[in-house]
């Protein structure tokens, strides 16, 4: 896929699938109206922005380097030419789905909203079974020893400490 190509998906998906997931969800959900805060303690609510602020710019980066470095968009109808295993997939392997949980359970947190965690508790579960049932067999059979290579020493969902070298 050529770059212009790829930055259109990219920007489209974006809009569409995270968009939908950390945006217009949570706001059908909450209104986006604060609640008491967890605890009983407002200062939780800074939890909820840093979640927030450390995961928008996860999710952008990761969008970016999709588009810019593996020639391809996240949707699966237009995936990556190459392994992306820069920038922020040196720590996690699945650096989109853990910058869209910040930005979802930072809402829930930020507003005091239950539905929201709750909200998010079923997306993470969805974003697991799809990356085991789906995205981990296609990376294997498209990528192989590459991919093996990459899972052996980049966790899931559990940052590194340090960055892989790659």
């Amino acid at each position: 896929m050529q770059r212009p190509a790829a930055v259109a998906g990219s920007v489209i998906f974006f809009l569409v699938a995270p968009g939908t997931v950390a945006g217009l969800v949570p706001w059908w959900i909450s209104r986006w109206r604060m609640e008491p805060p967890f605890l009983g303690f407002a200062s939780v609510r800074l939890l909820g922005i840093i979640l927030i602020a450390a995961g928008l710019p996860m999710l952008l980066d990761s969008f970016t380097r999709f588009a810019l470095q593996g020639l391809g968009t996240p949707a699966p109808v237009a995936p990556p030419e190459r392994l992306v295993v820069t920038g922020l997939y040196r720590y996690v392997r699945n650096p989109m789905y853990v910058g869209i949980m910040g930005v979802v359970m930072g809402q829930a947190v930020l507003l005091g909203d239950l539905r929201v965690l709750e909200y998010g508790v079923i997306v993470w579960l969805v974003f697991h079974l799809w990356v085991l049932a789906y995205e981990e067999p296609a990376l294997r059979a498209k990528f192989g020893a590459e991919y093996e290579r990459y899972c052996a020493n980049v966790g899931r969902w559990i940052p590194r400490m340090g960055p892989w070298p790659g």
